[in-house]
């Protein structure tokens, strides 16, 4: 259509009053569809000029922005958009992209509504070209609301389940404690009882020792029970800042290796130049590094069963990868160690599981809860006798994502 209005601008000194009057009406016929179908969709559009002057805004705009004019009033020369939206955290954030010369950029926020309640939106400004120059910028909103409340739902269906699960062991733990104390009182009891019927003559002082002693450790191991229950389920409160993730995985390395080389244990180190920054928590994700690395030391130097490997036996190799991919950044460990069976590689982040003699079954599940924490992903497949391989997917923010420039 836009070649067919070229084509006839051309030749509109030729035309006659009632072709020029037909080619308006075509124009405007054309323009309110244009206009129609703006207003029709959900996400919301405002072009601007180069100082972010409203040239054009779709009713949507207008909506979630809490424009305070008109979409039909926008267009002034006078007024840049950021001092026409009411919302003043998305107003700051565009005056500030405009100030900082940016472009390409992305950024969600969350806005309180009329009803009390919050709404997620995600901002994205993009350059208007025409004619292969940049002409001025888009400003597009999109609501993800209903996307971020599945999401929080999805995670508090996952905490439940896994709340569920920790119960459910916490209680098969607390059994075993409960009915040795519930036999040792009984036997205390009936000893008592016997030596007053005996005139008062108590049983051997060490026969009473005994009984109070197995009382006792297993009063204590309830409460180590207790203790790691309360460990599992007690909140995380991260400190966020952004840091380069190769560069405290080097540091974890190398606290690790002088343990790795004394048992014969090669460590090959695949870091990606120039990794993008990631929102973490220094010590807890060093938690997370290093009760990876020592369950792979463990899985290198022993067999499936426990039972410690010759020094000799093979090359014992623990590598370690970072690499992005889309908008993650893709951490991996693996060990070419003893490996795992299919039905324990499926329950290994499950509370006070373990195939170890000691332990308490915990470490994996807290470097689960930690990277569900980050916004993250952990994966893990192994093979009995050939090895495991861990896989961590982290987000990186979206200032931090590189939108595609656009090429003339």
């Amino acid at each position: 259509m836009i070649d067919w209005f070229k084509r006839v601008s051309g030749k509109i000194s030729k035309l006659s009053s009632e072709q020029i009057e037909q080619l308006f009406d075509t124009l405007l016929e054309e323009t309110e569809i244009i206009d129609a179908a703006l207003n029709s969709i959900k996400t919301a559009f405002v072009v601007c000029d180069k100082d972010f002057i409203v040239f054009n805004a779709n009713k949507a705009a207008e909506r979630m922005l809490s424009f305070t004019q008109r979409s039909s009033e926008l267009r002034s020369p006078e007024i840049p958009v950021w001092d026409l939206i009411g919302e003043k955290e998305i107003a700051d954030f565009i005056k500030s992209i405009y100030e900082k010369g940016q472009s390409n950029v992305c950024r969600e926020f969350s806005v309180a509504t009329t009803s009390g309640g919050v709404k997620f939106l995600v901002v994205t400004i993009t350059p208007l070209v025409r004619k292969n120059n940049i002409d001025g910028n888009i400003i597009s909103v999109d609501d993800v609301t209903v996307n971020r409340r599945q999401e929080i739902l999805i995670r508090r269906m996952e905490k439940l389940e896994d709340f569920t699960t920790l119960a459910a062991n916490v209680a098969h733990e607390i059994k075993n404690p409960l009915a040795a104390l519930s036999i040792h009182i009984q036997l205390l009891q009936r000893s008592i009882k016997k030596a007053r019927n005996e005139e008062n003559i108590l049983p051997p002082e060490k026969f009473v020792e005994d009984y109070i002693s197995v009382v006792n450790s297993e009063v204590e191991r309830l409460a180590g029970i207790v203790n790691d229950f309360l460990f599992a389920v007690r909140p995380i409160n991260p400190e966020f800042q952004l840091l380069n993730p190769n560069t405290l995985i080097q540091q974890y390395m190398d606290f690790c290796l002088p343990e790795m080389t004394a048992k014969g244990i090669d460590l090959q180190l695949d870091l990606m130049v120039d990794p993008p920054n990631l929102l973490l928590d220094d010590n807890l994700f060093r938690q997370v590094v290093l009760n990876l690395v020592q369950n792979a030391i463990t899985a290198l130097v022993s067999a499936e069963d426990g039972t410690p490997l010759p020094s000799t036996d093979g090359e014992r190799l623990l590598w370690v990868n970072t690499q992005v991919k889309s908008d993650s950044f893709i951490f991996t460990l693996a060990d070419n160690g003893c490996g795992m069976s299919e039905e324990t590689a499926a329950r290994i982040f499950e509370p006070f599981f373990t195939t170890k003699s000691t332990g308490n079954g915990l470490g994996l599940t807290m470097v689960y809860k930690i990277i569900k924490e980050f916004s993250g992903d952990i994966q893990v497949k192994s093979l009995v006798g050939e090895g495991t391989v861990f896989t961590i997917s982290l987000p990186i923010p979206q200032l931090e994502q590189r939108l595609l420039e656009y090429k003339s």
